[in-house]
């Protein structure tokens, strides 16, 4: 399984990987872009292998030819360690891959998706090569998987219907914690990446009646960034660190204008803290009528939003309940389930311990 250190992709295969080991498959991580620091290497080597391998993430290259080293990496790694199966995080890195084993993608978001949401607008032309290598990955393999059927919808856009494609919801295994809630607004995200729309929230957190607090990276890895005047910048939190303070404010935000799945506001809804959502068709799709929507262009939507929840308890604990409730869906075990019988119908000999008539949704 590929996966990366610098976004959510980081939580979702680790996550999984571990529980398929706990279903009797055994994971390889194969890791692309900047390393993991020992903390995170110390969460992988918990639940199996991790092989960090010489090559950037399709999103941080700034031409084709740097990932021409990408099939041949993991078709080596592939060779050597014998797997039945490869996963493959990013549908980039199937692009020219030379396998005799199945090839199941998953695309938890990309390049021509983001601009289609974030700048209403096609790649630019030197980037065009991200539609070419994805078409062809997708092409490639032998199953497509996505978060949501947003995203599904988002992907036939952009590329063409694609016949091979479920969806398959991400998955949380945290449990509610029993700590008395704090007057605070709590959100968490890659800061730097126009698609969270944190300048928004920064914007809103002017006339939020309590302290605003956003956990995330503000720079990118190349030095691009925003800076945060009015809410309270966190920095980047480990998920342990995450957890603890999601776990005790009382309202959850999430201004995204791109977002495949929104894994911060499943493990917020999880951990009882109510939701105010950017109003995008993702958040609908999982979110409707547990959560307040803003329009993520209108910072004094926001405002009002949290600032509703705030003067109004009762709707704060009703909304919050009604998050929690729905948040018992998107269990891990379900989500590993659906992903053992997408396996199985790639052509993965999968072990008995793996129940795959399980539903991909």
């Amino acid at each position: 399984m590929t996966i990366d250190a610098v976004g959510g992709v980081w939580r979702y295969g680790i996550d999984l990987a571990k529980g398929l080991s706990e279903k009797g498959i055994e994971v390889v991580l194969a890791g692309f872009g900047p390393p993991p620091g020992d903390d995170k290497r110390k969460e992988a080597a918990s639940i199996g292998q991790l092989v960090w391998l010489n090559a950037p993430l399709d999103w941080m290259a700034t031409s084709g030819a740097e990932l021409d080293a990408v099939p041949r990496l993991i078709g080596e790694l592939a060779d050597r360690h014998g797997v039945d199966l490869l996963h493959l995080n990013l549908p980039s890195q199937a692009a020219g891959l030379a396998t005799d084993v199945p090839v199941v993608v998953v695309s938890h978001s990309c390049v021509v998706t983001w601009f289609a949401a974030v700048r209403g607008s096609d790649v630019p032309a030197d980037w065009q090569f991200h539609r070419r290598l994805n078409a062809q990955g997708f092409a490639a393999a032998d199953a497509v998987v996505v978060p949501s059927r947003a995203q599904g919808h988002m992907l036939d856009r952009a590329y063409g219907v694609m016949t091979k494609l479920s969806v398959v919801y991400n998955g949380s295994d945290l449990q509610p914690r029993a700590e008395p809630r704090q007057d605070v607004v709590f959100a968490a995200g890659r800061w730097w990446d126009e698609g969270k729309n944190g300048s928004v929230l920064n914007e809103a957190a002017k006339t939020v009646h309590w302290p605003v607090r956003m956990a995330g990276a503000t720079r990118s890895p190349g030095g691009d960034g925003i800076t945060l005047t009015h809410a309270d910048a966190l920095d980047e939190l480990g998920h342990a660190a995450t957890m603890d303070e999601m776990s005790r404010a009382a309202i959850f935000v999430s201004p995204s204008i791109y977002e495949p799945f929104g894994l911060a506001a499943l493990e917020a809804a999880r951990l009882g803290a109510a939701l105010v959502l950017s109003d995008i068709p993702t958040y609908r799709e999982l979110w409707d009528g547990a959560a307040l929507f803003a329009d993520p262009g209108d910072a004094q939507g926001f405002a009002r939003a949290i600032n509703r929840l705030i003067a109004e308890p009762d709707l704060r604990s009703s909304l919050s309940r009604h998050a929690r409730d729905l948040s018992r869906h998107f269990t891990l075990e379900r989500q590993v389930d659906a992903m053992g019988r997408i396996y199985g119908d790639a052509g993965l000999a999968a072990p008995l311990s793996v129940p795959l008539a399980a539903t991909a949704e």
